[in-house]
């Protein structure tokens, strides 16, 4: 029985040693390369008696960064990846967290890191690691203790006090996500996955580790090619690539400005999008484009090992509609529940609250925020069970699929009101010339904020906005921009949006 996600790498260096497994266009590596890659790093880490600890890696997104990530598996301890596009007081509450004995670095990242404050933390090189000789008997006694609840990555994420938190996840939900995500979106030898996330998020789970279960190949697609739609998708065509898994924004960038009036993707069968709602009417550009293409609609937090709903797009959908995120993930349960603790009733708004395999260990070094969100079932109080509170909302339409509302706090109570800024979107996406749109709340101001991007000018957007929302749904401020800001990871940025508000009042 699987224990450990690197059986996946195992198996497959050993049948296909010789095929590429990670490229980001430049520098490629096989399967034996980054096999042997992991063992020398596992190797290293065991000489300098590190184990069962976390291991920074602080590298430059690339194929020797994935090879890293394994290496610190094989060593017996859990990584934790970290970038320079983070801001820099993020990185070092990062490090101030976890403490971490060493620090693996490229030649691009060194001198960057040296920067920070690391108490007792080592800063190697990651070739200098991979020079070291494998020690096989190390590293078959490591593999020996190990058990499928060990740590494999801690990944952090936005707290809402402004100190990230730190999502500890282990072998046994990584695996277990692995092999259903594989299964609903049809994962094989034959996929060539084009990355789009930063490594430091857990999306870029979808891609790295089907990779090595199946013999597949990923691409990691240069970010700055995200805001070339054009040379985005030449990119996906000169390297093949048959399968995405993005956020929406990612899409929307590229369907949203006529980039397949001048290019489109010849290879791409299946294609995944999640943490935003998908605005149908650029779904529907999509669509046309790949008619044959498998779309799914995928959900799930970083708490939960990545995405534990999804929904296979096989019905034809008005703009006015929400794509569902259907179903759950198989080994897992979805509860909605009300603030009462109670099962939400037919057509009722409740929480997302997932039990299951797939839950993570909890943030780390945090229990007082881990005791607020990995809570008892409230349900029965029989036996101790887990469950994860989500923060989002969500419904079943009459079909009986999940549908998710909004974020509990992008729910705002304004002129005696409950309003989801959702709605509000979803609206203004429907218009004519409008590419892409975000609402935001001040609250000291008590007043709507919307942003948009398009030729639709603000006065007839306010008109026709009339004609579709209450008066007291109606945004107080409008502002046409020029682009959308984004996060690291492709979604919008709604605190740079809140920065902005500020700086133009």
């Amino acid at each position: 029985m699987q224990n450990n996600v690197l059986d996946y790498l195992e198996q497959i260096a050993a049948v296909k040693p010789d095929k590429v497994a990670y490229s980001d266009g430049t520098l490629s590596l096989c399967f034996g390369e980054v096999y042997h890659l992991s063992r020398s790093i596992g190797s290293y880490l065991h000489r300098k008696g590190i184990y069962k600890k976390p291991v920074v890696v602080f590298m430059a997104k690339s194929p020797k960064e994935v090879a890293a990530f394994f290496g610190v598996v094989a060593g017996g301890d859990f990584y934790v990846p970290i970038d320079e596009e983070m801001p820099n007081g993020r990185i070092q509450l990062i490090l101030d967290n976890v403490q971490s004995p060493l620090v693996i670095c490229d030649q691009d990242t060194k001198a960057v890191a040296e920067t920070f404050r690391l108490d007792q933390g080592e800063i190697i090189l990651f070739e200098e690691m991979a020079r070291e000789a494998v020690d096989d008997v190390a590293l078959g006694k490591i593999r020996g203790r190990a058990i499928d609840t060990d740590p494999i990555y801690i990944v952090f994420t936005s707290g809402s006090t402004g100190i990230p938190k730190g999502v500890a996840a282990c072998h046994r939900s990584v695996i277990d996500y692995v092999e259903h995500l594989s299964e609903i979106l049809g994962f094989g030898p034959d996929t060539v996955f084009g990355n789009q996330s930063p490594l430091y998020f857990d999306a870029c789970l979808k891609e790295l580790y089907p990779t090595i279960k199946f013999g597949a190949t990923t691409y990691l697609i240069p970010r700055n090619l995200f805001s070339i739609p054009v040379k985005l998708v030449e990119y996906l065509n000169v390297h093949k690539i048959n399968t995405i898994c993005w956020v929406v924004s990612a899409l929307t960038m590229v369907s949203a400005f006529g980039t397949f009036d001048t290019v489109q993707p010849e290879h791409l069968h299946t294609i995944a999008f999640g943490s935003e709602v998908f605005p149908v009417k650029q779904f529907h550009i999509w669509k046309k484009v790949l008619p044959q293409a498998s779309f799914t609609n995928l959900y799930g937090p970083t708490e939960g090992t990545g995405m534990c709903c999804y929904y296979r797009v096989e019905r034809e959908f008005g703009e006015e509609e929400m794509i569902p995120i259907g179903w759950p993930f198989p080994n897992r349960e979805i509860l909605l529940l009300t603030p009462e603790g109670k099962l939400a009733g037919e057509g009722e708004e409740g929480e997302i609250c997932i039990r299951g395999t797939a839950l993570t260990l909890g943030y780390y070094n945090d229990p007082e925020r881990t005791a607020e969100v990995f809570v008892q079932n409230p349900l029965h109080t029989a036996y101790p069970e887990c469950i994860y509170k989500t923060g989002d909302i969500g419904r079943y339409n009459e079909q009986g699929e999940l549908l998710f509302v909004s974020r509990r706090d992008h729910q705002i109570k304004h002129m005696g009101h409950r309003i989801e800024l959702g709605e509000i979107e979803v609206n203004v996406a429907m218009l004519p010339d409008v590419r892409m749109t975000a609402c935001i709340y001040d609250t000291k101001k008590a007043k709507i904020i919307l942003y948009y991007v398009g030729e639709l000018a603000k006065k007839e957007l306010a008109a026709l906005l009339r004609t579709k929302l209450p008066r007291y749904m109606m945004p107080n401020r409008i502002f046409q921009i020029e682009e959308m800001p984004f996060t690291a990871n492709g979604k919008i940025d709604r605190m740079a949006l809140r920065n902005r508000e500020e700086e133009e009042t």
